[in-house]
Parts: structure tokens; C-alpha cells; sequence
């Protein structure tokens, strides 16, 4: 057996001798003091005076404390606004919640097991599945998501992301209003149980991801503001009000309090790698900005050790934090989440335009075939919905595996006012067709929890806020809607869900039992489970190696699109597909066919190809490997295979 432990300078540190080093960055207090208890009742309380050091530090290192055991530290001074008990801002468990005092918690307590030692699984393997503990599973825990890891790897599941767990207020939460980034929610369990999950994934071949948020802290139990101000920056607003402070005076402890969190998550708990939520919203403006430094750390110490993938969400489309080394691995962050694929793909779903939605409404064919192959749909180019304001970088030089692609993920669920899923917005061939799309696209997919069986069981916003802050909240969530013409009357914006009501949260659980007793989510299952394999057996083979900028697309009619790209073996891969629920018609392909149908969608596909017409919703994949394409090459002169003009035979070899 083996223990894993993130050495950090901030916290209680459980030392070798049994003592505990305690350590709080409190710039603004004159005085703190550390309250120890010896029940969870709040008897046996001892206060101990912690030493000032330099630069805002407070330290002391006791015999009195001992894992188990819960502290809090009592804030005093002429700068702070009176006197507080507050918890550790590094604290890695919160049993009473946020506002409670923290336990301590001796990280080498839990024993992993022996054996070879998992070293990951390279990126091109991955195929994703996004997932919120509290409502995936019936138990709504830790223990609860691990009863169903065997399920996901029969899918055919690679990599499992969790949405974050760092301990918010309350027992109910998405997770980005979390106030204490090293301590697991206890209403998921207690961090011997996270980390179970986690091998418990790896014993199935499952690399686990953890979203963490660094853009903001949430609206309740954060009391940093108290103690250390020098942790915001006012120069810098963001929708939660002051940035935190990543270039200010001061920033240097600030820095180190993420980073570490980073390392701890990956070290201490064995994840394989992190989505960092919504970057385009941290400001810093220092060089090397927080992302760079943070990427360069965590491979500085981990790298050499096993596969670590580093994932952003970044509205921004800022590729240049996508740059590969020249051996093709990723110089700072592995992927990013390719909302502009999302949003296309649901206009041609849905219809739909409100909104972000309206950068997609023109040409949304065209703009989903730039993304499998380019990467991003804008690329610098003006946003309609932004006014006319440029959005995003060249993405032309990185490979496919830098994009996950996705149709559904908690925030494009969720976000909705009655957290409607694309099954209950768009009709099944249409669902049908873009999935198969995306499933066997050269980038890594992502699949939103219950997605695999389609289920129309809604993810609402929820959370658990305190009275002082939960009407406002729900009445904040009803207002955002009221641009909306439905919901313009105020009755219609009150039957929007109380993110507070408990049924709210209850609605949103995954109802296991009906892929069992419903056939309709059990064919659902089946299809993806068909797709994943497929997947894994012929296409992740040949992405190791993938040059960038050796795929092209075309878009021949409306909705109809063709996207080729060369595999790292050489092979070609070509998408043909009609978006559309009308018939497509031709003189000529743009791009050549290979002999080979890889997947044909609907049945019968073959011969409409062959009769120059596509049904509708129709998704053809063809794969030739390299002897293949020689082989199928016609000599000079030589008539062209029905359908395909020779004027476009040059420029459509890849």
C-alpha cells in the first residue's frame, strides 16, 4: 500500500513527530488565534495564539492537535471589521459546512493499493462524460457515482468529469459557488471516499477529471474579504464583482493558493487532469499570466511522472494556450470545450436563435464543419452578437484533439429556465445524425450525464443559499429571463424553478431504473455504446500523430457539408452529411470517397450516395488507409468515380 500527500505552505500540515503545523495568510489582522475542539459538538474548546511572521503570515506548530480533530481560527485587529471565527481558506474537509470549523485531515490515513501504477491514458483516447455527483447516482455521493463507473466503461467511456466539489453553502449546489477549494462538499462524502472514486476509476482503465473554479469564489462563506483583502483586486470587475488578485500588490500569495490547489488535487488525489471553468473571465494582465505559470508548474512536477491533461473553458477562443511542443504535446493545456461546435450544432437541432445562438443562424452547416475542421467557428472574426466585436485566435495549427466536442453539458442545460435536454427540444433523427458526428469525429467528445440513454429528466439551476441571500437569488434567476418574450409578464417568470426549493434539486436526479425498464432509453444506450466502440476500434488508433492543418471542408448545399482530414497513419477520413430535414441533391461531391463506409446513417445511405442525394439527416463516414488511397487513385485520365467532378480530384486529396 502507498500514500500520496501535497505538501502545501498554507493549512494544517500533519507533521512526522504528530505534531500540526498550522499556517494562515491573514494580511488585514492584528491578531489570530487557533481554536481547537475536541468533539463535533464544540466542547473541549482551546484557544492558542499564532506567531506573526512577515508579509501577513500567522504560524504555529502544536502538539496539541491531532487528525480528527476540528480548528478554526479567530480573527482580530484595528484593520478588520471586529472580531470573527472563521474556517481554514485551505481547509481539505468541512463537515459542518462552510461556516463551520474544519477538520484535520493527515492525507497518508488513506492507503491506495499496490500494484503497477496507473500512469493515465494519452489524450487522443479520450472520450468524455460530464457528471454532477449529487444527481448522477441515487445516493448522490462519492460512493453512489462509483457504483456506476462499470456502466460507463461498458459504454465505452474513457474519461469521467466530475463538475466541481470543492464545499459550497449548504447541502445543494452546481459547485462554482464553492468558498473552499481544498475541502470536498461533505454532502458528497468525506475525502477517503473521493479518493476510493478515483481508484476505483483507474481499476477500470477510467482517467477521472475534476472542474475547478478560479474565476471567482462563491456568494456565501467566503471570508477572505475580512482577513485578507489583498486577495481581490478592485482594478479589475468581473460578473462577481472584484477580480481575484492574479497581478496586484500582494499577488504572489494568491498565485501560490491556486496553483497548489492544482497540484493537490492531481497529487493528493491521484486525478488524471482538470477542466478550469471559465478562464475568459480570470483578469490578469502579468507575464506569465496564472494559466501559463500554472500549466508550466504542473508539468514542471508532474509531467515526467504520469499523463496529466490540463482542459479549459474559455469563451475567449484564445488558442495560443492550445500551442503543442514540437513532439506534439501540449506546451501548457491539452483541450479546450469548443462551444462554438455546441452552439452550431444546436441551431441545426433546434432552430433556435436567441442569444449566443445568433452567431450561428446564417451558415450553420458551414460554421460546424470549420470547427471538425479547424478547431474554432471564430477565429478573430466580428460576432454579431457582440456587436460587431472580433472573438477569438487562429486555430488552424493545432490538432483535433485540442477541441472536445459536445452537444449537451450543464451549462447549456441548466442555463435554460426549465433545464430542458436536447431530447426534449430537438427531434431523434436529428439528434441521431449529430451525434453519430460527433462520436466519430477525429476530436474527443464529451457526453453530458444521461445523455447516453437520452433521457429527458431536466438539470435545473439549484443551490442551498442562506435566507439572507436565497430570495435574491431565485429572484435573480427569474429576472434574467424577462428579455425573453415568454417570460415577459411576471406570473410567466414565476413558474421558472426556485434554484433553493429542494424539489428543484430532486427533479434533476438520473432515473437509473428506466434503462432498464424503457425501451426506447435502452436503444439510446445501445446506439452510443455502438458509436464509442467504433470509436475506440477505428478511429483513436490513427490520431496519435495527427498533422495540423491537413484537413479541409466544404459545404456543396444547404446544410450539406463534407469534412476530410488525414490520420496520423496516413489514413483519410471524410464526413458526409446533410443537416437538414429536406432531401440534398448534387452534380458533384466537393471531396472523394473513400471505397469503405465506416458508419451509414440512416440505412440504405449507400445507394443514395450512389444516386447522387443525401435523405435527410443523413451522416456517412468513410475511412481509407494509406494502401487504400494509392490503390484507389486513378490513373491520368482515368474517368472519376460517379458523383465527384474531376476539377475538384487535386485539391481534394489530402
Amino acid at each position: 500500500m502507498s500514500t500520496s500527500k501535497h505538501r502545501m505552505p498554507f493549512g494544517a500540515e500533519c507533521q512526522t513527530d504528530g505534531s500540526v503545523r498550522f499556517r494562515l495568510w491573514a494580511p488585514a489582522a492584528d491578531q489570530v488565534v487557533l481554536r481547537l475542539f475536541d468533539g463535533n459538538d464544540g466542547d473541549g474548546e482551546q484557544d492558542i495564539g499564532m506567531n506573526s511572521t512577515s508579509d501577513g503570515w500567522f504560524e504555529l506548530t502544536t502538539a496539541n492537535a491531532r487528525p480528527g480533530m476540528r480548528y478554526a481560527f479567530r480573527i482580530a485587529g484595528e484593520r478588520v471589521d471586529g472580531q470573527q471565527t472563521v474556517p481554514d481558506p485551505a481547509s481539505r474537509f468541512q463537515p459542518a459546512d462552510v461556516h463551520g470549523p474544519s477538520e484535520i485531515i493527515d492525507p497518508n490515513d488513506f492507503l491506495w493499493p499496490d500494484g503497477e501504477p496507473w500512469r493515465g491514458r494519452p489524450w487522443e483516447e479520450a472520450a468524455c462524460y460530464e457528471l454532477h455527483l449529487g444527481t448522477f447516482s441515487p445516493e448522490g455521493t462519492f460512493a453512489g457515482a462509483a457504483k456506476r463507473l462499470d456502466q460507463l466503461a461498458d459504454l465505452g467511456i474513457t474519461a469521467v468529469e466530475l463538475m466541481p466539489v470543492a464545499a459550497f453553502p449548504g447541502q445543494r449546489n452546481w459547485g462554482y459557488d464553492g468558498v473552499l477549494p481544498f475541502a470536498p462538499d461533505a454532502s458528497y462524502g468525506r475525502p477517503e471516499d473521493l479518493k476510493a472514486l478515483v481508484q476505483t476509476a483507474h481499476d477500470r482503465g477510467l482517467m477521472i477529471l475534476l472542474d475547478v473554479v478560479y474565476n471567482h469564489f462563491g456568494p456565501e462563506g467566503n471570508y477572505l474579504h475580512f482577513y485578507a483583502p489583498q486577495f481581490f483586486n478592485e482594478r479589475h470587475q468581473t460578473p462577481w464583482g472584484a477580480a481575484i488578485n492574479f497581478d496586484g500588490p500582494d499577488s504572489r500569495a494568491v498565485r501560490d493558493f491556486f496553483i497548489h490547489n492544482a497540484l493537490y488535487w492531481l497529487e493528493e488525489y491521484r486525478f488524471d487532469g482538470l477542466r478550469l471553468d471559465a478562464v475568459h473571465a480570470i483578469a490578469d494582465d502579468s507575464e506569465p499570466d496564472i494559466l501559463t505559470e500554472l500549466a508550466e508548474t504542473v508539468q514542471d512536477q508532474l509531467g515526467h511522472r504520469r499523463l496529466v491533461h490540463l482542459v479549459l473553458e474559455n469563451d475567449g477562443n484564445e488558442s495560443r494556450y492550445l500551442t503543442r511542443r514540437p513532439n506534439g504535446m501540449a506546451q501548457w493545456y491539452q483541450a479546450q470545450w469548443n462551444d462554438d461546435f455546441h452552439h452550431a450544432a444546436h441551431v441545426l437541432m433546434t432552430g433556435e436563435q436567441d442569444g449566443y445562438y445568433a452567431d450561428y443562424t446564417e451558415e450553420p452547416a458551414r460554421l460546424l464543419a470549420r470547427c471538425l475542421a479547424e478547431g474554432f467557428a471564430y477565429q478573430g472574426d466580428p460576432s454579431p452578437f457582440r456587436d460587431g466585436a472580433r472573438r477569438g485566435e487562429s486555430s488552424t495549427g493545432f490538432p483535433p484533439s485540442a477541441f472536445i466536442n459536445l452537444l449537451q453539458n450543464h451549462d447549456q442545460i441548466g442555463n435554460r429556465a426549465f433545464g430542458e435536454r436536447i431530447a426534449s427540444l430537438a427531434f431523434p433523427e436529428a439528434v441521431r445524425a449529430l451525434s453519430a458526428l460527433m462520436l466519430l469525429a477525429p476530436s474527443p467528445p464529451l457526453l453530458f450525464m444521461g445523455q447516453e440513454t437520452m433521457t429527458e429528466t431536466p438539470f435545473l439551476f439549484f443551490c442551498d443559499f442562506g435566507d439572507d441571500l436565497a430570495d435574491s437569488v431565485t429572484e435573480g434567476r427569474r429576472r434574467e429571463f424577462q428579455r425573453f418574450e415568454r417570460f415577459a409578464d411576471p406570473q410567466a417568470r414565476e413558474t421558472i424553478p426556485d434554484p433553493n426549493d429542494p424539489d428543484t434539486f430532486e427533479r434533476c436526479r438520473l432515473d437509473w431504473e428506466a434503462l432498464e425498464t424503457d425501451s426506447r432509453h435502452r436503444e439510446w444506450w445501445h446506439f452510443h455504446q455502438e458509436l464509442l466502440r467504433l470509436r475506440q476500434r477505428e478511429i483513436v488508433p490513427r490520431l496519435a500523430g495527427m498533422d495540423p492543418g491537413q484537413s479541409r471542408f466544404e459545404a456543396f448545399a444547404t446544410n450539406a457539408i463534407q469534412v476530410q482530414w488525414r490520420l496520423g497513419d496516413g489514413a483519410a477520413l471524410t464526413l458526409t452529411a446533410n443537416l437538414s430535414d429536406a432531401e440534398r441533391r448534387w452534380d458533384a461531391l466537393p471531396l472523394r470517397l473513400a471505397s469503405e463506409a465506416l458508419y451509414l446513417e440512416p440505412a440504405g445511405l449507400g445507394d443514395a450516395i450512389a444516386d447522387r442525394y443525401l435523405p435527410p439527416w443523413a451522416v456517412a463516414w468513410h475511412l481509407a488507409s494509406t494502401q487504400q488511397r494509392q490503390e484507389s487513385q486513378p490513373p491520368p485520365g482515368h474517368p472519376q468515380q460517379a458523383g465527384v467532378d474531376s476539377q475538384h480530384q487535386e485539391e481534394a486529396e489530402l
